[in-house]
Order: C-alpha cells, then structure tokens, then sequence
C-alpha cells in the first residue's frame, strides 16, 4: 500500500494535535472498564475520535498514521466456537483494557513525536517567519460555520483527505481574547469555505419570517472576502437560507448533495492551489 507524506504542520497546528491527543487520553484513562460489553457505543465513539486526531494530526494513511493507528482498535472482538453446543462466557473486559493500555502508550509516543517536531521548529524558525510567510499557496483552510455540527465535520473531513489543514474556531486557544481577536489570530489562512445554514430565522420589519445564517457567519464571510478577495472565499450554501444581496458577487454552490465536493476543489484550484482529484472523487 502506498503511504502518503507526512503532513508539515505550522507550530500551532503542532501545538492543537498535542493538546487533542492529550484530551483522547484523558478520555481513555477516565473510560468506565466496567460498562463494556460485546458491542459498547461508547468505544466506537472513542475509537472515531482518536482517528481523527491522528488524523488532524499526521495526515491520512501516511507511514506516520499507521505507526500509530492500531491506537484505534479499542473494542474486543470474540469468536467462540463451542463443540457442544453450549454457550460460553466471554470476558469483553480484561482485553478490552488491554486494548485501552495499548492505545494509551501508542498515543503518549504519537505526542512524544509531535513534541519532537514542536521544538524543531521553535529552534529553527525565524522570530518572525509566521509574519513575514505568505499564505498564497497556504494549506490552511479557515471553515466559517453556525451551528450545524455535520456540515461543518464534513468540509473539514473533505479538506483533511486533500490534504489541507481545516481551521474551526471555537477549536483554537482563547488566550484572553475576543471572538474577532481569535479571527484575526488564525485567519492567516489561503482560503476560506463558509457554510451558510438555516440557524436562524429573521425578515425585515412586518415581513414573513424566513431562515437564514447566524449573524457571525454573515461577518466573518465578509472578514474574509475583505481579507482574502473573492477568488480565495468559496460559500457552501445548505438547505433554504437567505442569502443577503450585499454578498451576491461571492461564488456559492449548494451542499445538498455531493456536487459541493468537486465544486470545492475547483474553487480551491483556481486559487492557486495543488488538488489530488483522485481523492476528490474518492471523498
């Protein structure tokens, strides 16, 4: 099987993975032994979250993923065969924690590397590269998004298989500072995708009330179309939702079906940018 590149991440990104498979470890070591049974939901979903951190983190089914993807196997599978027909008791437990150990241990050395490459950087970099750097071929993608939690994990997923770094706000650091504060933190991106969802619903003053965006979603599309220009801006539109005059010169495609994804990938090409369209069909 051919193993892709490892992904060369920026130092917060570093810093982000350290932090989310320090999370997954926690979650691991807090994790009830005693609830766990032939097929226990909660493992799946911890199994899922750490794919997606190493994932975030070292890039799909590159050779540094798979050193450290049995971290998700969690759950113990039996087979028992019984020649005389009997049923036979099956300990789901004992292994199963065996299994968490492992993936303990596979994800402090995941860290141990990121770790590795944090202080690389830091030793090696320039005080003010990350001023100085431009972001026009930048595989940092900024995902603007309300509250529809599947939309957002799919376009993040979708740019993680092209192997760009999604950038989900409420996921970075705080550091004391305000929501455009944050924006204006992260937003060193090469582009930006902005999911408009039906959230909310407003109109204008005795009219009928109709859906549309969140308010933020509205000004941090216009933060990015001011920031990066219109060709590096791609607005993803889900469901009915308003879309306010004042943006009609923004390319948005519908996300009701899988058209978005090709759609997405020529946006991000016309930016500038090197696309795998093998995977775009893949996706």
């Amino acid at each position: 099987m051919t193993t892709a590149a490892k992904l060369e991440l920026p130092i917060r990104e570093i810093e982000w993975s350290i932090k989310r498979i320090e999370d997954r470890v926690v979650e691991l070591e807090n994790f009830d032994i005693s609830t766990v049974t032939r097929s226990t939901p909660e493992l799946k979903a911890l199994s899922a979250a750490i794919a997606g951190t190493l994932e975030r983190a070292f890039g799909e089914n590159t050779s540094a993923y798979l050193r450290y993807s049995e971290a998700t196997k969690l759950q113990h599978v039996s087979i028992t065969i019984s020649m005389d027909g009997q049923r036979r008791h099956v300990d789901y437990q004992s292994p199963t924690q065996q299994n968490i150990a492992r993936s303990i241990a596979l994800l402090k050395a995941a860290q141990s590397s990121l770790k590795e490459d944090l202080e690389y950087l830091q030793q090696t970099s320039e005080p003010d590269q990350a001023a100085i750097a431009s972001t026009t071929n930048s595989r940092r993608v900024f995902v603007v998004h309300g509250h529809d939690e599947g939309a957002r994990e799919l376009v993040a997923r979708f740019l993680m298989q092209l192997s760009f770094v999604p950038i989900i706000l409420h996921e970075q650091a705080n550091r004391g500072g305000t929501v455009i504060e944050k924006i204006e933190a992260y937003g060193d991106v090469g582009f930006a995708v902005v999911l408009l969802t039906p959230d909310d619903v407003g109109c204008v003053n005795g009219g009928t009330p109709e859906p549309r965006a969140r308010q933020n979603v509205l000004l941090e599309l216009g933060y990015f179309l001011g920031r990066l220009g219109r060709n590096k801006v791609c607005v993803l539109k889900r469901g009915t939702v308003e879309i306010p005059s004042d943006f009609a010169g923004a390319v948005w495609e519908p996300m009701d079906g899988n058209g978005w994804k090709q759609a997405l990938g020529r946006e991000l090409e016309a930016a500038g940018h090197e696309i795998d369209w093998n995977k775009v069909m893949r996706a």
